[in-house]
């Protein structure tokens, strides 16, 4: 009987990872090292937190972790690899790999949590009176006198024209961003087919055309925001596509939780609050590991104070606040 299992890929970048080691790979191989291949446990393409350790009921999970962690720094060797990472792991399985010798590494990414709003308008009476008028003001002027209008499309609404036009979109933004976009077209149209149901595509379309898009996708409770782009730039087009039309679909469908990804600080005022994310990284070399080590409790630190920073700076109303 198999009582535990951890799926990783063996690779020869970083690429798709969202918790990024390239300056780790650059620092290593200037000092004449081979960074990669390196072993991967996370699900491609997805920064999004899940089990990674995957245990089975009724066994000792400590036990079987510890298993696990062992494992892993013995594929570590046989397959010559530089390291392991665990990344978007649960905080729990971060800090067991850790006894076993894996660098923590911490994070933040920007959630919207539904408190049983009825609709959006319920979730604005919940911010301060100058968060409020802000928002309603950016989603006036996001489509006003642009002749934009919005779609939300799902399941069978997704056709092959608005997938054409989407990683047109996502290769403009992955470009001008990332240098190289990883995607292919007949990702999205892969996807189209097996998993249409399971994803939202917001896209914005002006004098006949598509101009913007915003992909996600649905989970039980969860509703993961992914890529973005445009062809076209408005004022305040990128949040209504990406953060409210996101938010109205939460709350229409009962998801606890919207999901933004990492970075922009932005969020914030738009009613998403940091969530710290956590991974685990064994590095082979003692003298990398050591490097790292020291620089990952620097790291920590900043997330953490970044982190208690703009939960201070949130948007929501106060006991003293006056409603509007």
């Amino acid at each position: 009987m198999i009582a535990g299992i951890v799926p990783c890929y063996l690779k020869s970048h970083s690429q798709g990872e969202y918790v990024f080691d390239r300056g780790w790979a650059d620092a290593y191989e200037r000092a004449g090292g081979r960074y990669y291949p390196k072993l991967q446990a996370s699900v491609p393409f997805t920064p999004a937190t899940g089990p990674r350790l995957l245990i089975r009921d009724g066994v000792d999970r400590e036990q079987i972790a510890a298993a696990l962690a062992s494992g892993l720094v013995a594929l570590c060797g046989v397959t010559k690899a530089s390291s392991v990472h665990v990344t978007f792991a649960r905080e729990a399985e971060s800090r067991s790999l850790a006894v076993h010798g894996f660098l923590q590494r911490t994070d933040q990414q920007f959630h919207w949590h539904n408190h049983g709003y009825g609709c959006f308008e319920d979730f604005l009476s919940s911010l301060n009176s100058r968060h409020r008028k802000a928002i309603r003001r950016e989603r006036r002027d996001a489509l006003a006198d642009h002749g934009i209008t919005i779609h939300a499309l799902n399941g069978s609404d997704i056709t092959e024209d608005a997938w054409d036009a989407f990683f047109a979109f996502y290769m403009e933004t992955g470009s001008r961003k990332w240098g190289r976009p990883y995607l292919t077209r007949t990702f999205f149209s892969l996807i189209g087919e097996s998993m249409a149901r399971d994803v939202l595509l917001v896209m914005a379309k002006r004098q006949g055309r598509w101009i913007a898009g915003a992909i996600n996708f649905i989970g039980s409770d969860t509703l993961f925001g992914r890529n973005w782009g445009a062809i076209e730039h408005h004022p305040f087009l990128h949040f209504e596509v990406c953060y409210y039309q996101a938010i109205d679909f939460a709350i229409q469908r009962g998801l606890k939780t919207v999901e933004a990804g990492a970075q922009g600080e932005h969020k914030i005022a738009r009613g998403y609050l940091p969530q710290t994310t956590y991974s685990a990284h064994y590095i082979a070399d003692p003298d990398l590991r050591r490097a790292i080590s020291d620089y990952l409790k620097r790291e920590r630190a900043y997330v953490a104070e970044a982190a208690r920073e703009l939960t201070d700076a949130a948007p929501f109303r106060k006991p003293v606040d006056e409603p509007s």
